[in-house]
């Protein structure tokens, strides 16, 4: 049969696959992926896309974007002074752990938010930008609906478990667009690689940021419910992809998988004639359906390590994962393991040194006494996991200790 004939065919097969990439997760599958440009919002891959998911601290991507609007309104500066509160000394890790009354810059604060994914400081920005954490969290649902984010509802500002607190791909890739093109002077908030603070140096949880060429953002997730997730972009002559990857079954994992997505958009294959046109992506049309809870299979009792944002680990093996308790989509832990592809993350590189932060004001910041990190007590005691999620499980098993890291210079 002559190509010309073959085609039609191919097109209509192609086409095909596509709608059913962006069906809702089947038995079998437990991954949202979306792959967008950041200039014109243009669909490169979806699968799951319109699928609602729990955010976990990827939330903090709407903190950050809410807090740069108030800059840019004029109702708080970058050198405004934050108070830590009763509130957000409370809040479960991860977290700088200040003490009440401390204050902090919203320049510094952001930083930490970023980088460390400081639950803490989350409920101090919101506190002082909106008053509270009910008028914050207003706020950032205004912004998602200004924004046309309409499978996203934010109950606060650090994506702790929350009843209907909830996001998906779509609008997680229409948040990163616009906080690239609506804030570029503020770019630099996205990829900071580490942050200082005396003699703790805190390093992004965001893998890509030292081992993927041109990785220049974004944020990650995690929580027991929603599984591994990250909102990443890259750039490569000029041009900026955005990825979005929710439930993955390890931090190592959605690293990879956001990779392989960033390097198929790249590398561009000259077969573009085969693949389906998926439009924007504020025209992808949302589902209307509960979010997966992957609480049993992220946090259940097969893993070997418990599960946190520091733990990069890429089991499970020889798990029977047929059954999901409660009925239900069984959603297979195979599903959930990294997936075969050419690109293969490197080691990390430290390209930048880590930047400093402080507490106190700008003009004369607060004396940094030189303490381990939080929770470290003498010699080997390792400290508690104390991954982003805090999701209300306590595992018992101690974190792997880390290894301190080697820090060159203390500038910005």
């Amino acid at each position: 049969m002559p190509f010309s004939s073959l085609r039609p065919r191919l097109i209509l097969l192609t086409i095909a696959a596509g709608m059913l990439a962006t069906m809702a997760p089947g038995r079998a599958q437990a991954e949202a992926l979306l792959l967008i440009e950041a200039s014109t919002g243009k669909v490169l891959h979806a699968e799951n896309a319109t699928y609602p998911w729990y955010p976990a601290s990827v939330t903090k991507l709407m903190t950050l974007y809410t807090t740069l609007k108030a800059i840019k309104d004029r109702k708080v500066g970058y050198d405004t002074l934050l108070t830590v509160s009763k509130n957000a000394v409370a809040q479960q890790p991860t977290k700088m752990g200040f003490k009440l009354g401390t204050t902090v810059t919203v320049d510094n604060a952001l930083k930490m938010l970023m980088v460390k994914s400081a639950n803490d400081v989350a409920v101090t920005i919101a506190e002082g930008v909106g008053g509270s954490l009910e008028g914050f969290a207003d706020l950032m649902n205004a912004n998602a609906r200004r924004l046309g984010m309409t499978q996203s509802h934010f109950i606060n500002p650090n994506g702790l478990p929350a009843e209907n607190h909830v996001s998906s791909a779509r609008d997680l890739a229409i948040l990163a667009r616009a906080l690239i093109n609506e804030f570029p002077q503020d770019d630099a908030y996205l990829h900071v690689h580490a942050i200082r603070y005396g003699n703790r140096v805190m390093r992004n949880y965001n893998n890509l940021l030292d081992r993927y060429p041109g990785a220049d953002g974004m944020k990650t997730g995690f929580i027991c419910a929603s599984g591994y997730n990250l909102v990443a972009s890259a750039t490569r002559n000029g041009r900026r992809l955005i990825a979005v990857v929710l439930g993955s079954y390890s931090g190592a994992t959605r690293a990879q998988k956001a990779a392989q997505l960033l390097e198929r958009g790249f590398d561009g294959n000259g077969l573009s004639w085969l693949t389906p046109q998926l439009g924007t992506v504020d025209k992808l049309a949302p589902i209307d359906a509960a979010p997966p809870n992957l609480r049993e299979e992220m946090c259940g009792g097969h893993r070997r390590k418990p599960p946190s944002e520091d733990n990069q680990e890429e089991e499970v093996e020889n798990v029977d994962a047929s059954a999901t308790p409660g009925g239900g989509p069984a959603f297979m832990l195979s599903n959930l393991k990294p997936a075969a592809g050419k690109y293969v993350l490197g080691p990390p590189v430290e390209t930048v040194p880590p930047v400093v932060v402080f507490t106190g004001p700008a003009s004369h910041p607060d004396p940094v006494i030189a303490t381990a990190a939080p929770g470290k007590k003498k010699k080997k005691v390792a400290a508690k996991p104390n991954g982003e999620g805090a999701s209300g499980d306590k595992p018992k098993s101690s974190a792997k200790k880390q290894a301190k890291p080697k820090v060159t210079s203390a500038a910005q």
